[in-house]
């Protein structure tokens, strides 16, 4: 929002919400009845194109916001070092909105305007037309335009808000309120119309021009440089013709300089020409890519999870994950990743985070949790995790850490395997399962003297029944064969150990494998508390049901600006803030395998960074 929002600021369809797209509706339903019910004669495929262009331009869009997140997060050629906020992402969370406004007045123009409706698919003349009025007219306009929005009476009321974003994302491009969409539509529409009202237009020039500024819009904000400096030093006349990246960022940081659309000609005439463009651009391009730290290694969850990655849809995977209806209607996309990913995959980036001077990165590894499931394909996971840790080991990284199902005692030992299978590694593996165990056990509430533990038991289950049974909490077990197993770890007789006989405890504890009839047994206002990586299945409405292991992060986590898995903004799961810990701490052992650090040690040295333990979600109560 401008730091003094004025008239038309909003856009019209906001109070629709995400039906704000019905406002297309009738001219696409229109147009589609006209190409395939009336006459040949009558059909137009100039109009009918309009929703698939639509169509076309998010998916451009998507591409450019996909490909600038993985570039951003690597590291290599990026622009401007400082992270994106949560504030950000919501401010820019209604990009189509420009999409649906064009679409709006397409079908506008082309009901009312003769010439604009039954447009062949090329016309050479019209299409020369459309660029030469775009190099002329158009950039030189822009150009007034734009110092216009920038003084104080504009800025404040408009243009502030597209400059709210100091660091840009391709989406950036687009954030503007109402008001100025309405006069970059009039300016850009100068080489359309007149290519209507002479007659030459065409579905190839509208679709070209309109394509071309999206793409250099987007290249403008990608905050990553991808232009190489030898073209312009092969043709130094280019630098007047063509902006980079790094010019136009310029813009972003210093306000006052670079103010061209797409050509820095009039930058260079009216002299606001940043000094330093070209020594940016040089810098930006001899970046090589971030040496991390510390790495998180996560996989995907659900099939539509991709769609929940940063590297996905921005607002999405700026909420907690949570299945949408509509991504139903991507099953074809969903498939085709699916399909991709189980072939071909190989561990990507996913994110980028700065602590203090600590480089974190989280790699994601292309497999489901499905797939982990499958015994068969657990040679084919360890060969990933491996290379990973290998590739994280080769670059300096100091800490790998292992989250969701990627450390197990079927799958890999929890991580013990990769280390005996190389045990010159130079990088620690840390599978947090000393934290899980001092989060579990500092979220069950004071006074409490007796809990349930159920669920599938690993090695935190264990260390946690541990543990309370030394400090004099009576824990009991759902079943007969569990209550063996723990009583057998603790290789002394343990009184505090007992197998529940009714289920009168209000506090448990929960791992994978509670099933619905078992939670049905809880007694009302009974606390929930997962030790596992995975939530349980919320069966009570009755009942309180706590977060998986996971802490607030400090304010100093720089570029956070997407939610892990179904964990709030700014929460990090206990698996992955472990690696962070044991880094900053300089501990010079692995935590994987059957080890485990010292629980209160590792309690109080997270605390110590910043680190603060989650409260219960605000929409659940304990009675």
């Amino acid at each position: 929002m401008a730091s003094r929002p004025g008239i038309l600021t909003d856009w019209p369809w906001k109070p629709l919400g995400s039906f704000k797209y019905l406002v297309l509706a009738p001219f696409a339903f229109h147009s589609t009845y006209c190409m395939f019910v009336k006459d040949k004669s009558e059909r137009d495929i100039s109009t009918f194109l309009i929703v698939p262009f639509l169509l076309w331009r998010m998916l451009h869009n998507q591409i450019w916001i996909t490909l600038s997140r993985y570039r951003t997060a690597k590291g290599n050629a990026r622009i401007v070092d400082k992270g994106i906020e949560f504030d950000q992402v919501d401010r820019e969370r209604d990009w189509d909105d420009q999409i649906i406004f064009n679409g709006f007045l397409y079908y506008l123009a082309a009901y009312t305007l003769n010439g604009a409706s039954h447009l062949p698919m090329w016309r050479t003349d019209g299409v020369i037309m459309v660029f030469l009025l775009h190099a002329g007219p158009v950039e030189f306009l822009y150009y007034w335009l734009h110092r216009a929005l920038h003084h104080h009476f504009l800025y404040s009321r408009y243009h502030s808000h597209h400059h709210s974003s100091v660091v840009t994302e391709p989406i950036t491009s687009v954030i503007h309120p109402f008001a100025e969409h309405i006069a970059y539509f009039m300016l850009f529409a100068i080489p359309k119309l007149t290519a209507v009202f002479t007659k030459t237009a065409s579905v190839g020039a509208m679709l070209g021009y309109v394509t071309y500024i999206d793409f250099m819009n987007n290249m403008g904000h990608c905050n990553f440089e991808l232009l190489p400096h030898s073209l312009f030093s092969f043709f130094p006349p280019l630098k007047f013709l063509l902006y980079t990246p790094s010019f136009h960022s310029l813009h972003h940081t210093q306000f006052r300089t670079n103010y061209s659309l797409f050509m820095p000609l009039y930058d260079y005439i009216y002299n606001t020409t940043d000094k330093s463009s070209d020594d940016l651009h040089i810098k930006a391009l001899s970046r090589r890519e971030e040496i991390p730290e510390v790495v998180h290694i996560t996989h995907l969850t659900k099939p539509e999870s991709i769609y929940h990655l940063r590297l996905g849809f921005a607002y999405l995977a700026s909420n907690p994950f949570a299945t949408k209806w509509y991504l139903w209607l991507m099953w074809p996309v969903t498939a085709w990743s699916m399909t991709l990913t189980w072939v071909y995959g190989r561990t990507f980036i996913v994110e980028r985070n700065q602590l203090d001077k600590l480089n974190l990165q989280t790699w994601a590894i292309p497999k489901y949790s499905v797939q982990y499931l499958m015994q068969w394909q657990n040679v084919a996971i360890n060969k990933m995790i491996e290379e990973a840790i290998l590739e994280a080991d080769k670059k300096g990284t100091k800490v790998v850490s292992l989250g969701l199902m990627n450390q197990g005692e079927e799958l890999n030992i929890y991580g013990g395997l990769y280390v005996s299978r190389h045990p010159k590694l130079k990088v620690k593996i840390v599978d947090g399962s000393s934290l899980v165990v001092a989060l579990v056990l500092n979220t069950i509430p004071k006074g409490t003297t007796q809990v349930l533990l159920r669920g599938k038991l690993n090695k935190v289950a264990y260390a946690i029944a541990f543990k309370l049974c030394q400090q004099g909490i009576k824990v009991a077990t759902m079943h007969e064969d569990d209550y063996v197993k723990l009583k057998k770890s603790f290789n002394s007789s343990e009184a505090n150990l007992v197998v529940a006989l009714n289920f009168t405890q209000t506090v448990w504890l929960v791992g994978e494998g509670l099933t619905e009839e078992e939670e049905m047994k809880a007694p009302k206002g009974t606390l929930f508390i997962p030790y596992s990586q995975f939530p349980p299945k919320k069966y009570r409405k009755d009942c309180s049901y706590h977060y998986t292991p996971s802490m607030v992060a400090p304010n100093s986590v720089e570029n956070l600006h997407s939610c892990e898995d179904w964990l709030p903004r700014r929460v990090m799961s206990a698996w992955r803030i472990a690696g962070i810990v044991h880094s900053l701490e300089a501990w010079n052992e692995h935590e994987c395998g059957y080890t485990m650090h010292n629980i209160d040690m590792v309690w109080n040295a997270t605390l110590q960074h910043g680190f603060q333990p989650l409260n219960l979600p605000n929409h659940t109560v304990i009675t």
